[in-house]
């Protein structure tokens, strides 16, 4: 027994370790691809291991226990796979929402089975004063709990992020003085927590887990479009803690060490994005930026000035140097392999050529260095924000594809913007912009770009990859 134990706990320490190195190299774009199967080959260690727990095969329902872990690694992984194998680089954030919403309701359901056994046990005990916590412990009590709630919060509010970001919901307020009735909804969940701690009702844990529920849905639907992908960072964080907590609650030593690895990577990658746009997670979930009272609109600006794509064309292949700003627009439009080809063409050329991330372009974090590494781009290519802003004031041409809030000049000049604050690309700063763009309207923020309207700015009005295949042409006129 002591040997199985130790195989047990050795194999989950190694399933740990997995998972650290694999998030280590998942820091690079260069190692993106061997950390992702390191961490996979870690969960695969992890699951088989499962089937050895004395919990699992020393049971009187041993072979029910093993049959179910069957049926639900079928349903589950093979859900898994064919979705993953269909699913399109546009939808890559709702996907992630989705999944990352399953693991906070897994954890909280993982809380419930927990808290209704103890409830179950101390019912039976013939006194009537065994609480719930008497049976679980003061502290695997409070962990389960606090897993509880949490992973519940992100299993609902990542439902409604998936359904904003799929379109499915375009609300920004559910009931008048939304704020206010979350922090009811908030102290009233904390109050029937407490009730569990210190009872052995069944009442109490289904009004909290309702209310969880509830409170999710809540603090997720006033929260704007524009900050979505944070909101996105900091639910992984979340679930991440939240199985952490679950694992304690089981005794699993590599549900803590994941969940903690996965928290706290998700909480720094969440505050670093926050400190992108200059704001706290607080303020991303009250300031509401990309709701309509948010996001109104600050007037006519100016005329937006037309170019067509054989002179845009021209333009870039005289150029000294391109820097290419890409946004959400170009995901949409599968305009990626298109620009890699352009870049190509203009490398021959003698064009220096970049391409500018924003920390928040997209719908996720890194969103358009995956769609760029998925078109072949060289990694040297791809500079961050903070690498690539001075370079503006020496580019001949910005191309501007599918991208608006994270280029608006109003982030800097005008405090009564919604994006006042947030760090930009200084696009605005180049000799020329060009902006290729469906219509005249506003971002995804909702916010008006004064880049538009800006003396040194054309815009190249249609779809993206239309667009730049018309580019492609009028380069390879030029001989």
């Amino acid at each position: 027994m002591m040997t199985m134990e130790f195989l047990i706990q050795g194999s989950y320490f190694v399933a740990a370790m997995l998972f650290i190195l694999g998030l280590k190299q998942m820091s690079s774009p260069v190692t993106a691809r061997r950390g992702i199967v390191w961490a996979g080959a870690g969960m695969v260690l992890a699951t088989l291991v499962t089937f050895a727990v004395p919990e699992v095969i020393d049971s009187e329902h041993a072979v029910t226990n093993i049959v179910l872990i069957i049926v639900a690694i079928a349903i589950g992984g093979g859900y898994a796979w064919v979705t993953g194998k269909k699913v399109a680089m546009t939808d890559m954030p709702q996907m992630i929402a989705m999944y990352n919403g399953m693991g906070g309701g897994a954890a909280a359901t993982i809380a419930a089975v927990e808290l209704l056994k103890a409830t179950r046990e101390a019912q039976l005990d013939p006194t009537g004063t065994i609480t719930i916590a008497d049976r679980l412990g003061s502290d695997v009590t409070i962990l389960a709990i606090l897993g509880a709630i949490i992973g519940t919060i992100s299993f609902s509010g990542s439902i409604i992020a998936w359904a904003k970001l799929d379109g499915r919901l375009n609300r920004n307020t559910l009931l008048p003085a939304q704020h206010i009735i979350n922090a009811m909804v908030a102290v009233t969940t904390i109050g029937f927590a407490v009730a569990i701690y210190f009872s052995n009702d069944l009442a109490p844990i289904i009004a909290f887990f309702g209310l969880a529920l509830v409170l999710g849905v809540f603090i997720t639907v006033p929260v704007g479009g524009a900050d979505m992908p944070v909101i996105i960072s900091l639910f992984n964080a979340l679930t991440g803690l939240a199985v952490g907590f679950e694992g304690y609650v089981l005794g699993n030593a590599a549900m803590i060490i994941a969940g903690i690895v996965v928290g706290s990577a998700g909480s720094l990658l969440t505050h670093l994005m926050a400190k992108a746009m200059n704001r706290s997670v607080s303020n991303v979930f009250f300031a509401g930026v990309g709701t309509g009272a948010a996001a109104a609109a600050d007037g006519e600006q100016g005329e937006m000035k037309e170019i067509q794509s054989q002179d845009a064309g021209i333009l870039m292949a005289f150029a000294s140097q391109v820097i290419i700003i890409p946004g959400y627009g170009m995901a949409v439009a599968q305009a990626q392999h298109k620009i890699w080809e352009l870049t190509q063409l203009l490398n021959e050329r003698g064009v220096t050529v970049k391409f500018a991330i924003h920390p928040v372009a997209g719908r996720m974090p890194g969103h358009m260095n995956v769609l760029l590494a998925e078109a072949g781009v060289p990694y040297d290519m791809i500079y961050d924000m903070e690498d690539i802003n001075a370079d503006f004031k020496n580019t001949t041409v910005a191309l501007v594809i599918g991208a608006n809030d994270v280029v608006n000049p109003s982030a800097k000049s005008d405090a009564s913007s919604p994006l006042f604050g947030m760090p930009i690309l200084d696009a605005i700063k180049s000799e020329n912009v060009i902006v290729v763009k469906r219509g005249r309207g506003t971002g995804f923020s909702g916010v008006e770009n004064p880049l538009f309207f800006a003396d040194n700015t054309k815009m190249l009005f249609g779809d993206g990859q239309k667009a730049a295949n018309e580019l492609i042409v009028s380069v390879k006129e030029l001989g």
